[in-house]
């Protein structure tokens, strides 16, 4: 049978309040009694039940970090620093990933409104303001990453994704490429739709430079192998000079056909730049030119938020923070 409180104030023959006090504030019980009771507790071997504790508080100290695609190398670097900046804090992480599901997306809200987690960082499919605000009516704060929201409901945190956007292309432009391709899909996921924007805005800003859309079902690497076979069949006229892709693991998989089949060079014949710099961009089969998504800005800032945000304030307006991307060049665009 579990060692309870009462158990432990009856050995070091206090009452169970002290007990509680000792354990919540210990600097206010008695040395004597601070002795006795800790005594106690090594003898009896109680283990403080602090899950329950929590849930009579009424929120524990765990967040909920869910992701639309965890499959994504840049989600799971964000998911490490939310648990570095989270420990800070004295609290863990419990992860989820939607896997671009909206029933799984919402199975996993409601785990963690059922868990009472201390707050939500979320990555979502499409528009959850409903649920938002029925997190918001049972004190949990609610943080949304990789996506701008209603800033009445809940602070955010993203990416300048058309700004990233014009930056990959242009930087294809500025390598003297005038048949670019933008690889990515679907239509209609919002870092496809804004990635593309930037992309046309950059073309549009150079007469004699095309943009060719190639949507794609899946964003992997194997369906990166798919686009880089189709470009190769094509009459080298018809082929782009420059590939965009909408993030690394496509210009991965497009790298290592073009590369292996070798009748087509990199960069000098199709310079390729893809999106998110994930950790094995720099050790591809050719180091890869990606923009750059603050990964470790990314978490710092949502935990932050999530943290230091006060429920007991009304406020107007929740923060809306958007980060900027980085240009990073590496021998897939840049001639040797």
């Amino acid at each position: 049978m579990a060692v309870g409180i009462r158990d432990v104030a009856e050995h070091a023959k206090v009452s169970a309040g002290t007990v509680s006090k000792f354990l919540n504030t210990p600097e206010r019980v008695a040395p004597g009694t601070a002795k006795r009771v800790r005594e106690a507790i090594e003898e009896l071997g109680y283990v403080r039940n602090d899950a329950a504790r929590q849930l009579r508080a009424g929120r524990s100290r765990t967040i909920g970090l869910l992701a639309f695609d965890i499959a994504n190398p840049f989600f799971i670097d964000l998911a490490h620093g939310v648990e570095r900046q989270a420990t800070k804090h004295g609290l863990s992480v419990l992860l989820g990933n939607s896997d671009e599901d909206e029933e799984r997306e919402s199975a996993y809200l409601n785990l963690f409104e059922e868990q009472r987690v201390h707050g939500v960082l979320v990555s979502p499919i499409g528009s959850i303001d409903k649920r938002i605000e029925r997190f918001r009516r049972s004190g949990i704060p609610v943080v949304l990453v990789d996506k701008q929201g209603d800033p009445s409901l809940s602070p955010s945190v993203s990416i300048d994704d058309v700004a990233g956007g014009y930056m990959a292309a242009a930087h294809l432009v500025s390598r003297k490429r005038t048949r670019i391709a933008f690889v990515g899909g679907p239509s209609g996921l919002r870092q496809f739709d804004d990635r593309l924007a930037g992309a046309l805005q950059a073309v549009a800003d150079h007469p004699g430079v095309s943009l060719e859309v190639i949507q794609v079902r899946n964003r992997d690497v194997e369906e990166g192998r798919k686009v880089g076979e189709a470009l190769l069949m094509r009459p080298p006229r018809d082929r782009p000079d420059g590939v965009f892709a909408m993030n690394d693991r496509l210009a991965f998989g497009l790298l290592q056909t073009v590369v292996a089949e070798g009748s087509v060079r990199v960069p000098e014949e199709m310079a390729v730049i893809g999106f998110d710099d994930i950790e094995f961009a720099a050790a591809a089969v050719v180091p890869l030119s990606s923009i750059r998504q603050p990964r470790d800005e990314f978490a710092e800032i949502a935990v932050g938020l999530l943290v230091d945000e006060d429920l007991s304030v009304e406020v107007d307006e929740y923060p809306q923070v958007v980060l900027e991307p980085e240009l990073v060049v590496r021998a897939s665009t840049q001639a040797r």
